[in-house]
C-alpha cells in the first residue's frame, strides 16, 4: 500500500503541473461561441483513467478503498470557494447561467463537508452519507455541463472563457475531477459498510475481525 500511496501522490503532482502547463500554453482556449471541448476532456479523462485503473487493478482498488472516507469528505470544504463564480459573474466575467448553480452548489457542499465527514462517515449513517456524496457529484456534473454548454445555450451572452485560463482553469482540469474521484471512492466504501458491519457483529466477543 505504501508504494501505491507514493505513486498516487506523484501522479497527482504531475497532473497538477500538466494542468498548469497546458493552461499556460492556452491549450484549453476555444473560439467564440464554441463549446470548450478541450476543457471538457480535461475533466473527463482523469476520471476515466481512475475508473479504468480501479477496475483492472485489485491492488489499486484495495488501496483506494483503504483511504479514510472522513479525510476524503473533509477535502470538499475547499468547495466553499464557489463564491468566486458568483463574484466573477457580478463583474460580467462569467455567465450567470453557469455561476449561480455552480457557485451555490459548491458553497452548499463546502459548508456541509466538515459535518458530514465528522458525523456521517460511518456505517450507521450510510444512507445520509451516500446521499451527500451523490449530491456533491450532481453539483459537479451540473457545473461542468453548464460550463461546457453555456455558449451554446446563450451564444450572445457572457462566455466562460475565464474558466479556460489560469488560475480558473485549474478548477475544471484538476480540482473538479479530483473531487469527483473522491466521491466515487467514498461511494464504493459505503457500499461495503453493511457487509463489514455484519462481519464485525458475527465475531465472537474477544475475537478480532479479519
Amino acid at each position: 500500500m505504501t508504494s501505491y500511496a507514493k505513486l498516487t501522490r506523484a501522479l497527482i503532482a504531475a497532473w497538477f503541473v500538466f494542468s498548469m502547463a497546458a493552461s499556460a500554453l492556452h491549450l484549453y482556449r476555444n473560439g467564440p461561441n464554441q463549446p470548450p471541448l478541450a476543457l471538457g476532456l480535461g475533466v473527463v479523462i482523469p476520471v476515466a483513467v481512475f475508473l479504468l485503473w480501479y477496475a483492472v487493478s485489485p491492488r489499486f482498488r484495495e488501496f483506494a478503498l483503504s483511504l479514510s472516507p472522513r479525510n476524503l469528505t473533509l477535502a470538499h470544504t475547499w468547495r466553499m470557494g464557489g463564491f468566486v463564480f458568483i463574484a466573477l459573474a457580478s463583474y460580467g466575467i462569467l455567465p450567470w447561467l453557469f455561476a449561480i448553480p455552480a457557485g451555490l452548489g459548491d458553497i452548499a457542499v463546502g459548508i456541509t463537508a466538515a459535518a458530514v465527514a465528522l458525523n456521517r462517515a460511518e456505517p450507521r449513517h450510510r444512507s445520509s452519507f451516500i446521499g451527500w456524496q451523490i449530491f456533491g457529484m450532481a453539483d459537479l456534473i451540473v457545473a461542468v455541463s453548464l460550463g461546457t454548454l453555456a455558449g451554446v445555450i446563450a451564444p450572445h451572452g457572457v462566455p466562460t472563457t475565464a474558466m479556460t485560463v489560469l488560475p480558473m482553469s485549474l478548477i475544471p482540469t484538476f480540482a473538479v475531477p479530483l473531487f469527483f474521484i473522491f466521491h466515487i471512492i467514498c461511494l464504493a466504501q459505503a457500499r461495503r459498510w453493511p457487509a463489514q458491519d455484519a462481519m464485525r457483529r458475527s465475531q465472537p466477543v474477544g475475537v478480532p475481525a479479519a
